[in-house]
């Protein structure tokens, strides 16, 4: 079972501490400004999504508020990091989301420890981070805007470790612009994903879901292996390549997390029927799992046949028909299930190259499961047990 914690540093500053079920194999320093705070759904389905990969999360609120003590900046960002560092290890991920990934990219330098930093949302504009009182008349503001802005490009250039920036064209906080001055200052390794819909706080669940896994699954591509008989690793149920691990992943009623061979996967219903839309239907996985294995099973045979095969579509519908409309069928009453498969081959190929990569099509061993008589069983793996 996962444990929250409050972990306070620089006196009354705290932040909400998430540790995974077991060693955690890292830290994560989330700086943040999402409605509801640390405790809110968007912080705490990132905080989820880390601690299923091993990984503790230490979540820090930067909205601006009018109450006391006033909302944190960069400094406080560092002496987290240094409080986390003395109590459990120092971060290996960093993760900002609009002025907390600002001062993301101010503290990197301070945090050598670094692995992989997230820019999720983030403001290109370091000048906000300057505290009221130390912004002077107008000429100081905009000399002190464009020295900021400078050197924050500088830290952002210069930062060495792997950065994925996240935002969404329509944000109606931070432009889509800012990603992309941070994206074109930013050296590889770097990678850049759209969140087409999503608005700036990730209020929708299955925005936030998909967000925070990403950028978990794609964090822990960059820290060493977990340790101990079972890697480490919170997720539910054994922690074996063989082993395929699903779990409810918050967004809305029907959304699901998927962990297969150390891949991160999601799964939902459609919105028409209740379901968040945050990923495809099991149905969809279902004949993803077919056309992948089709087009594997091809490939590898052009390949030992040195033919000319450039590329490979698979087109798949799922559909319910009635017994009596199949011909050849075994089954005459009721419905059946029937998957129409349509391939698509692109090279120089003759007819009967192209006649032959049909017929093992057929031979796909995922093709052969579907066509077979298959045992499924079910027990209940009790917590503890």
């Amino acid at each position: 079972m996962t444990e929250t914690r409050t972990l306070t540093f620089a006196g009354a500053r705290a932040g909400r501490l998430d540790l995974p079920d077991g060693k955690p194999r890292a830290v994560v320093l989330v700086a943040h400004c999402f409605s509801g705070g640390n405790a809110g759904p968007a912080a705490a389905q990132i905080a989820r999504s880390f601690n299923e990969q091993s990984m503790a999360v230490l979540s820090l609120d930067f909205a601006p508020a009018d109450e006391k003590p006033a909302r944190l900046g960069a400094d406080d960002l560092a002496m987290a990091a240094a409080q986390l560092r003395s109590t459990m290890a120092a971060p290996s991920i960093l993760v900002g989301h609009s002025l907390g990934g600002a001062a993301v990219f101010a503290i990197a330098g301070q945090v050598p420890e670094t692995r992989a930093v997230v820019a999720l949302a983030t403001s290109a504009d370091a000048a906000q981070l300057a505290a009221p009182d130390q912004i002077g008349g107008q000429t100081q503001q905009a000399q002190q805007a464009q020295q900021a802005q400078q050197a924050q490009h500088q830290r952002i250039a210069a930062l060495g470790r792997p950065l994925l920036v996240i935002h969404a064209p329509d944000d109606e906080v931070v432009g889509f612009g800012d990603a992309e001055v941070i994206f074109e200052a930013a050296r590889h390794p770097k990678s850049f994903i759209s969140l087409d819909g999503a608005d700036h706080g990730l209020t929708r669940p299955a925005d936030a879901a998909f967000a925070a896994g990403v950028m978990a699954a794609w964090a822990a591509r960059y820290l060493p292996a977990a340790e101990g008989p079972d890697r480490g690793t919170s997720t539910p149920g054994p922690a074996r390549d063989d082993v395929v691990v699903v779990t409810e992943s918050g967004a809305g009623p029907y959304g699901q997390r998927i962990i297969a061979g150390g891949h991160q996967l999601v799964a939902d219903e459609p919105a028409a029927i209740g379901g968040a839309d945050s990923g495809p239907t099991p149905y969809d996985l279902l004949l993803a799992g077919l056309g992948a294995c089709t087009a594997i099973t091809v490939r590898m045979y052009a390949d030992r046949k040195g033919w000319p095969l450039r590329q490979t579509t698979v087109r798949l519908r799922h559909r319910r028909i009635h017994a009596t409309d199949c011909a050849y069928c075994e089954t005459r009453t009721g419905q059946l299930d029937q998957i129409d498969r349509e391939l698509q081959f692109e090279g120089e190929l003759t007819d009967d190259q192209r006649a032959r990569l049909l017929g093992i099509a057929e031979r796909c061993p995922v093709h052969r499961t579907l066509h077979s008589e298959v045992l499924v069983t079910t027990i209940e793996d009790q917590p503890g047990g």
